[in-house]
């Protein structure tokens, strides 16, 4: 089988590291990929966002099956224009991707069908949103960008001044990066933080993994938000239980309520939630894997990607018993220097290899220097990827890596994973 991987972080990064590893022998292609998955697949250079281009290529390469990674793509109809070519993609169709690119279209699809999650308002008018928060007690809600938003859409307000430059930012000034003109003032919720994923072929939900991430640039969750900063699987409170409702009251209910709404839902379905004190709600859906999550909960999936992948763009994932195991992993995100804000690239990377025994590096927003060295060329530059027998080990281990990593700027959080040794020791 021929397979297109669609993407250039460290996520793409991850997926063609665990296509490689398929039970089926697979021809591995990637655009744009990066130095890292261009080891591995055959690398072309053709942009994710331009549609057109890569349905040509998938065509040029035969490709049986198109994995795309990000979500812009997904939300602008690559998986339509490929079926439209007759190539199956692994990815839901622009319709069923408004549960990403759509917060307040999400967050009505939950209201209609009664999935838990955070009671909101939706606005267009910069005025009448400024006169609603007023309403309301400082550090009870927060702010959303309809739109994607590249990490950048959600702001917590602590006090009625900082909700007020949120509004202003998303509906009058327009913060770079962030899409759309409505947002979001939603309750806030308060509890703990899980990433949950499934795979989705209409209403058939594949067994479901969790792990936790950090959005915030430093340690204690200081700072801004960040495409994310580290992660870890699994979660030290996660327990049958909490899967099973997780699955019941949420996974399943949305996979129906999406074929209800004529929009059913093929790929990968990321629910970000909050383990609250009355039980989960839905922070936020996404429409693909997330990223830095990827890079720790693909080595604990223990049936074969590319079989899942194919069986779910052809809807056949009943036929298919996903399984997750494998030891704890912790992904640690080394960042240039100045990130999520102003950042330099061009520095050229030194200590990137090392043996297979010692973790795993996923190469990110990483380039080409003039003569061949690998040089950082992004915000988030690299994830370093530790397992272990335990969540000790595990942790130890990306951290070890990461210390052997050095480019000018370099930075990264020292408290990813702590919260789960806490628990455990």
């Amino acid at each position: 089988m021929k397979i297109l991987v669609v993407g250039s972080g460290a996520r793409e990064h991850a997926l063609v590291w665990k296509l490689r590893q398929s039970n089926t022998s697979n021809q591995l292609f990637v655009t744009p990929g990066n130095p890292g998955s261009g080891e591995l697949a055959e690398r072309f250079d053709v942009p994710d966002g331009d549609i057109p281009g890569v349905v040509d290529l998938a065509r040029a390469i035969k490709a049986d099956l198109v994995v795309i990674g990000p979500e812009a793509p997904l939300a602008a109809g690559l998986a339509d224009a490929l079926k439209q070519a007759g190539i199956s993609a692994f990815g839901p169709n622009a319709a069923a991707a408004r549960i990403e690119s759509s917060k307040d279209w999400a967050k009505g699809l939950m209201q209609r069908h009664g999935i838990p999650t955070a009671r909101a308002e939706s606005f267009s008018s910069q005025d009448k949103a400024l006169k609603y928060v007023k309403t309301l007690a400082d550090g009870s809600y927060v702010v959303k960008a309809d739109g994607l938003a590249a990490g950048k859409g959600v702001v917590v307000p602590e006090t009625l001044e900082e909700a007020r430059q949120a509004v202003i930012g998303f509906l009058g000034e327009h913060e770079p990066g962030v899409s759309g003109s409505t947002i979001l003032i939603e309750e806030r919720l308060f509890g703990t933080e899980v990433s949950v994923f499934a795979f989705i072929d209409g209403e058939t939900v594949s067994a479901e993994i969790a792990a936790c991430d950090y959005k915030r640039v430093g340690d204690g969750d200081s700072g801004p938000n960040t495409g994310g900063m580290g992660a870890y699987s699994p979660p030290e409170f996660w327990q049958p239980d909490l899967a099973a409702r997780i699955r019941r009251e949420i996974l399943e209910p949305t996979a129906r309520a999406m074929v209800a709404e004529g929009c059913p839902y093929r790929g990968v379905l990321y629910a970000g939630l909050m383990v609250t004190s009355v039980g989960p709600k839905v922070i936020e859906f996404n429409c693909r894997f997330g990223d830095p999550e990827t890079q720790v909960i693909l080595p604990r999936l223990t049936t074969d990607l590319a079989t899942i992948c194919r069986a779910t763009a052809d809807r056949r994932l009943a036929d298919v018993e996903v399984t997750w195991g494998g030891p704890p992993h912790v992904c640690v995100v080394m960042a240039s220097g100045g990130y999520p804000e102003h950042y330099e690239t061009g520095f050229p990377i030194s200590g990137i290899a090392q043996p297979a025994s010692e973790g795993i590096v996923f190469h990110a927003g990483t380039g080409s220097g003039p003569s061949g060295d690998i040089v950082t060329a992004g915000g988030r530059v690299l994830s370093a990827v530790g397992s272990g027998a335990n969540m000790r080990e595990a942790r130890d281990q990306a951290y070890e890596l990461a210390s052997r990593i050095s480019f000018d700027g370099a930075h990264f959080r020292t408290d990813i994973a702590d919260r789960a040794l806490a628990q455990s020791e």
